[in-house]
Protein backbone atom coordinates (compact mmCIF):
# COMPACT_ATOMS: atom_id res chain seq x y z
CA UNK A 1 0.00 0.00 0.00
CA UNK A 2 1.17 3.38 -0.89
CA UNK A 3 1.67 6.73 1.26
CA UNK A 4 -1.23 8.56 1.36
CA UNK A 5 0.22 11.82 0.17
CA UNK A 6 -3.25 13.82 0.97
CA UNK A 7 -3.25 12.59 4.50
CA UNK A 8 -2.56 16.03 5.85
CA UNK A 9 -5.76 17.69 3.94
CA UNK A 10 -7.72 14.64 4.45
CA UNK A 11 -7.59 14.87 8.12
CA UNK A 12 -8.38 18.42 7.89
CA UNK A 13 -10.94 18.41 6.18
CA UNK A 14 -12.61 15.69 8.21
CA UNK A 15 -12.21 17.64 11.17
CA UNK A 16 -12.58 21.42 10.02
CA UNK A 17 -15.49 21.05 7.68
CA UNK A 18 -19.30 20.72 7.38
CA UNK A 19 -20.83 18.46 4.14
CA UNK A 20 -21.37 19.34 1.41
CA UNK A 21 -19.29 22.39 0.74
CA UNK A 22 -17.62 24.52 -2.05
CA UNK A 23 -14.03 23.28 -2.58
CA UNK A 24 -11.95 25.39 -4.63
CA UNK A 25 -9.48 23.12 -6.41
CA UNK A 26 -6.42 24.81 -7.69
CA UNK A 27 -3.94 23.29 -10.46
CA UNK A 28 -1.45 24.89 -13.02
CA UNK A 29 -0.34 22.94 -15.74
CA UNK A 30 1.72 23.15 -18.85
CA UNK A 31 -0.12 23.92 -22.04
CA UNK A 32 1.25 20.93 -24.17
CA UNK A 33 0.28 17.34 -24.72
CA UNK A 34 -3.52 17.60 -23.47
CA UNK A 35 -2.48 17.86 -20.19
CA UNK A 36 -5.11 20.64 -20.13
CA UNK A 37 -7.67 18.58 -21.79
CA UNK A 38 -7.06 15.46 -18.95
CA UNK A 39 -6.89 17.78 -15.75
CA UNK A 40 -10.36 19.37 -17.76
CA UNK A 41 -11.94 15.91 -18.30
CA UNK A 42 -11.54 15.26 -14.04
CA UNK A 43 -13.07 18.42 -13.31
CA UNK A 44 -15.59 19.10 -15.94
CA UNK A 45 -18.50 17.03 -13.86
CA UNK A 46 -17.83 18.32 -10.89
CA UNK A 47 -18.43 22.26 -10.73
CA UNK A 48 -17.58 26.03 -12.88
CA UNK A 49 -13.64 25.99 -14.54
CA UNK A 50 -12.09 28.89 -15.34
CA UNK A 51 -8.29 29.28 -16.77
CA UNK A 52 -6.01 31.94 -17.19
CA UNK A 53 -3.16 31.69 -19.26
CA UNK A 54 0.72 32.62 -18.11
CA UNK A 55 1.87 35.54 -20.94
CA UNK A 56 4.08 32.98 -22.49
CA UNK A 57 0.84 30.58 -22.89
CA UNK A 58 3.59 27.72 -21.95
CA UNK A 59 0.79 27.25 -18.48
CA UNK A 60 -2.51 27.18 -17.61
CA UNK A 61 -4.23 27.70 -13.86
CA UNK A 62 -6.80 26.06 -13.71
CA UNK A 63 -9.57 27.04 -10.73
CA UNK A 64 -12.43 25.04 -10.43
CA UNK A 65 -15.27 25.60 -7.78
CA UNK A 66 -17.43 22.48 -7.00
CA UNK A 67 -19.91 21.38 -4.36
CA UNK A 68 -18.50 18.17 -2.16
CA UNK A 69 -19.90 15.88 -0.44
CA UNK A 70 -17.22 14.25 1.62
CA UNK A 71 -13.55 14.76 2.45
CA UNK A 72 -13.11 11.58 0.11
CA UNK A 73 -14.87 12.86 -2.49
CA UNK A 74 -12.08 16.29 -2.97
CA UNK A 75 -8.80 13.98 -2.24
CA UNK A 76 -9.97 11.39 -5.29
CA UNK A 77 -9.98 13.88 -7.53
CA UNK A 78 -6.27 15.25 -6.22
CA UNK A 79 -5.20 11.79 -6.69
CA UNK A 80 -6.58 11.58 -9.96
CA UNK A 81 -4.37 14.75 -11.33
CA UNK A 82 -1.77 14.00 -9.64
CA UNK A 83 -1.25 11.35 -11.92
CA UNK A 84 -0.52 13.79 -14.86
CA UNK A 85 3.11 14.71 -15.41
CA UNK A 86 3.53 18.48 -14.97
CA UNK A 87 0.27 19.35 -13.35
CA UNK A 88 1.08 21.30 -9.73
CA UNK A 89 -1.92 20.92 -7.27
CA UNK A 90 -2.14 24.39 -5.33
Amino acid sequence: MKPDKFKTLRYRLMETETWPLKYMFKFITPNNGGKVEQVKSILSVHGELTFKHTSSLKHVSITCVAEMQNADQIIEILEKVDTIEGVIIL
